[in-house]
């Protein structure tokens, strides 16, 4: 059959307005700029490569591959399969927050998730409550569905939540959004005061708090906090992921939520993807249930803590008077705030000149606020470029102050 030849204008196809619209990842396309040869990336917020536990995830995929043979590569349940939200409903019962088989789905990575939740909650127009700043991924996410915002200031304790009760007032919001463990970007965790009074106006005015904890295990500092879902109960809607304690690639997540909503969040992955990725699923139940897990977490928050107490002591040598920045006790990043004269955004083309790179604040702001404010990952990088990358950053921020 011949091949009829036709040019075609794809700019007038019919995309629909809302995703015509959609900005693509900030950070993926800083990661673009950052690749150059010599720089120094503290950009994204990739996990450090040589800690990936290849010789066990190989070891889990051959016992997959031996023990359930075809049923590890065929089609499964749309909520996972079975054996590994039975071995997380157990983790996470031990761990302080009661929680059942049918408390859980099994996701394509915690941002899936966050789709997922957006999808059931959000029409057009729709209110969120979010911290400011907040996750840009998340914010995405919610701009695909056409959200609006009502974001919260934060400090040092986290979301501000003598003001959420005044949004909730004002915008009736579809949901509570945070990231209450080392929170991306600040690295800031929530108080348990702040978690209390949360979990209070949210039941108050029935309002779902959507818990987005990917760094709650990664904990290298300081005293834990009990998890919102623990306290909240039924009113949290918890969202997880393996990407930063096992390997992203994988794109492995759960959702811990009401067994209805769960129900209905179930029907909108049948729309989406019909499962998540099945061999990925059996290689991670082998891998924890073999008893890798906690030990790889202990190997994973020795490293970070190194990384960034090098990054923290090089940024006090460096740094000029009038920047400041937070110090988490987990997580991947920490966050900066220079002056309010001077625009990080501007300020980056400069550093990867100089061989080094971060993601500027503004696009985590809902408000579009935040210029002069940067994100910095400590875990990707070496212990080596991690000090010598903050000192050339110190250096131009000195000669741009």
């Amino acid at each position: 059959m011949a091949i009829i030849e036709h040019s075609v204008n794809t700019e007038k196809w019919p995309i629909a307005p809302h995703v015509a619209d959609l900005e693509s990842s900030i950070i993926r396309e800083i990661l673009k700029i950052s690749s150059q040869p010599g720089v120094i990336s503290f950009a994204g917020g990739l996990p450090a490569p040589e800690l990936f536990p290849l010789d066990d995830l190989q070891q889990a995929m051959e016992d997959s591959v031996r023990k359930y043979k075809d049923a590890c590569v065929q089609y499964s349940l749309t909520r996972g399969i079975v054996p590994l939200r039975e071995l997380m409903a157990e983790r996470t019962t031990e761990r302080g927050t009661a929680t059942e088989v049918d408390n859980l789905i099994i996701t394509s990575g915690g941002q899936q998730a966050i789709e997922l939740i957006s999808c059931a909650f959000i029409a057009p127009g729709d209110y969120i409550i979010t911290e400011n700043p907040t996750y840009v991924g998340a914010l995405q996410a919610f701009n695909l569905y056409q959200a609006r915002y009502a974001p919260v200031e934060m400090d040092d304790e986290g979301m501000i939540v003598d003001m959420v009760e005044e949004n909730i007032r004002k915008f009736n919001p579809k949901l509570i959004y945070t990231v209450s463990n080392f929170q991306n970007p600040t690295g800031i965790t929530m108080s348990r005061a702040r978690r209390e009074a949360l979990i209070d106006v949210a039941n108050r005015y029935d309002i779902p708090i959507v818990d987005d904890d990917p760094y709650g295990d990664i904990r290298f500092a300081g005293e834990s906090q009990p998890t919102l879902k623990s306290m909240g109960g039924d009113t949290v809607i918890a969202v997880h992921t393996f990407s930063k304690v096992i390997a992203p690639g994988l794109r492995i997540g759960w959702m811990n939520g009401p067994k209805d909503f769960i129900g209905h969040i179930e029907k909108i992955k049948q729309c989406v993807d019909l499962h998540t990725n099945t061999l990925c699923q059996y290689m991670i139940y082998e891998f924890v249930k073999a008893g890798k897990l906690e030990p790889h977490i202990e190997k994973i928050k020795v490293d970070y803590r190194t990384k960034r107490d090098a990054m923290l002591e090089t940024m006090r040598e460096t740094f000029p008077a009038g920047v400041k920045w937070t110090e988490p006790e987990g997580g991947l990043f920490l966050w900066v705030e220079l002056p309010q004269h001077m625009s990080a955004k501007d300020l980056l083309p400069k550093a990867v000149e100089m061989k080094v790179a971060y993601v500027y604040g503004q696009p985590f702001h809902p408000d579009g606020q935040g210029v002069n404010t940067l994100r910095m990952n400590f875990s990707n990088a070496s212990l080596e470029n991690i000090k010598k990358g903050t000192a050339r950053l110190g250096k131009l921020i000195s000669e741009n102050i």
